[in-house]
This record gives structure tokens, sequence and C-alpha cells, in this order.
């Protein structure tokens, strides 16, 4: 795996641990939602400072992002649908 993988990769697998929602993931590290998604899709190459508000809102070190999945570890699925608090009537 090159960088961007493993960034997007422990990303989306320290997000969903933390039953966390890009929109979420979004506000406590202050970037953009789409730039959250974009980030976990590979499809942008990070600052330091980018990745240091990442981190941060995930509570781990910016190494965390680097650290390779384990050869049998499964891919990190997305949260299920529904995860925002209903609203009671």
């Amino acid at each position: 795996m090159d960088s961007r993988e493993l960034v997007a990769w422990n990303m989306r697998r320290l997000r969903v641990e933390r039953k966390l929602s890009q929109e979420k993931l979004s506000e406590l590290a202050a970037v953009d939602r789409t730039y959250v998604s974009r980030l976990e899709r590979m499809m942008e190459n990070p600052s330091i400072g980018i990745l240091d508000k990442v981190a941060t809102a995930l509570s781990v070190s910016i190494a965390e992002l680097f650290v390779p999945p384990a050869a049998d570890e499964a891919k990190p699925k997305p949260l299920k649908a529904g995860r925002r608090p209903s609203s009671a009537s």
C-alpha cells in the first residue's frame, strides 16, 4: 500500500470504530465533509496540517494514519445507513 492508501484505510477504520459519520469527523477536524470523503477515496494528497487535524479529531497520532493493516484484516466497512439520530415528533 502507498501512503495515500494507508491514510484512506486508517481514516475509515478509525472513523467507523468511533461510529463517526464523515460529516461529524469533518466538523471535529474543521475540514469540509467532501474533503474527508475524497481523502477516504484516495482522491486527495493531504498536507501535514490536514493530517494533524484529522488525527486530532480521531484522538490518535499522525503516525497511526500510516500503520499498515494486518495481512488478514478486512477492509473497513461503511457505517450503516440511518446512523443519524431520528427526530422525535
